[in-house]
């Protein structure tokens, strides 16, 4: 792809003053798959920007501050590479695109977005985010991994899409899912059923998850034959897990002693994945989390890696990610100032009292 500065000089990154910048696509791209059908992309860009964008045939000018003008030219590199590599542009690629330049992460869209985990059903699981990559690269690095982040960041999702593609590649022989079975306001024997009955509900999302990786059909028989297995985290006391790739959930819900049971579950030829939200303990009141605990523990114990997702890292509704950063903005808040009222229900309070 070629760039062409305008009548001004070539532009400055570092300057806000206003330049022009031409575009040439090469020819054998085509320049619906690059905006899109009826340029439903182009708007997408024209959106994330305050700069004139103008199409005319294979060639694209921007018009804008220098600055934005050099992201542009940066954005139309990342998603020409893209379409050359077989993926098709979203606007949640373009989005995520724009906001990995934004960051200046140095890593390129192109390599974070093509980078494929697992293909199953129909669809390929890849990272959306340099943070997401880095973990899924961690995986292969590591033997135990930590993510802790937000919900909606992909952490036990990108985790079972490794665990199925080791299994396929018979890296291990089996696959084990786990959690604590806490959760907000219940326990166990308050909810009615068997002990299987009970437990089910806890253990469903990493049922849903599975299905969308694996032949539905196929599950049962995985799962009497032991290759899968899903079980609540007390049933891993006294066990020791060979050749498996392990994955415990929700571990902000597990208490320090049962993280140090878990970990050294740890057999030959096993990986380990453990994925929390420091946010979200539904402990008992004035019980620490084991999550929160095990970061001090062995921050600095080789092999073992913390992978650590932000709001930036929500690949569910985006609105998600505004919800995530509105509560973490209210907890500093409150860690400033306990017992401050957040500003709307001052606000509220304040109008009663008139």
């Amino acid at each position: 792809m070629k760039k062409h500065p305008g009548d001004n000089p070539a532009p400055d990154p570092e300057s806000g003053d206003a330049t022009s910048l031409r575009i040439v696509i090469p020819e054998p791209h085509s320049m619906v798959s690059l905006l899109g059908s009826r340029d439903e992309l182009l708007r997408v860009i024209e959106d994330a920007f305050e700069s004139d964008i103008h199409v005319r045939g294979n060639e694209i000018t921007v018009t804008g501050s220098a600055r934005e003008a050099t992201v542009i030219g940066e954005l139309f590199d990342e998603l020409t590479a893209l379409v050359a590599s077989g993926t098709e542009l979203t606007p949640d690629v373009v989005e995520r695109s724009v906001s990995m330049l934004r960051r200046k992460s140095g890593a390129r869209p192109a390599d974070v977005l093509t980078l494929d985990i697992l293909s199953s059903r129909g669809r390929t699981i890849r990272p959306k985010t340099l943070n997401q990559k880095r973990y899924v690269d961690a995986i292969d690095k590591h033997t135990i991994v930590f993510a802790i982040g937000p919900a909606g960041t992909g952490k036990t999702y990108l985790a079972m899409a490794k665990a199925v593609k080791a299994l396929q590649a018979k890296e291990v022989n089996r696959i084990i899912l786990t959690r604590p079975a806490v959760e907000a306001g219940e326990r166990l024997g308050f909810l009615p059923g068997t002990l299987y009955e009970k437990i089910d509900p806890y253990l469903r999302p990493l049922y849903d998850a599975l299905h969308d990786m694996v032949d539905p059909d196929s599950i049962p028989r995985l799962l009497s034959a032991g290759t899968i297995e899903i079980a609540p985290l007390a049933y891993m006391r006294g066990r020791s897990l060979n050749d498996s790739f392990i994955i415990l959930d929700e571990a902000q819900n597990t208490s320090a002693e049962q993280m140090k049971m878990f970990l050294t579950r740890l057999g030959f030829g096993s990986k380990i994945v453990v994925t929390g939200d420091v946010t979200q303990v539904d402990l008992p009141s004035g019980q620490v989390s084991g999550l929160r605990v095990v970061q001090d523990v062995l921050e600095d114990v080789p092999d073992v890696y913390f992978s650590r997702l932000t709001a930036h890292d929500v690949v569910r509704h985006r609105l998600v990610a505004d919800i995530v950063d509105a509560y973490a903005r209210y907890d500093a808040a409150q860690a400033a100032e306990p017992g401050r009222l957040p500003a709307g229900r001052a606000r509220r309070d304040a109008g009663r009292n008139r």
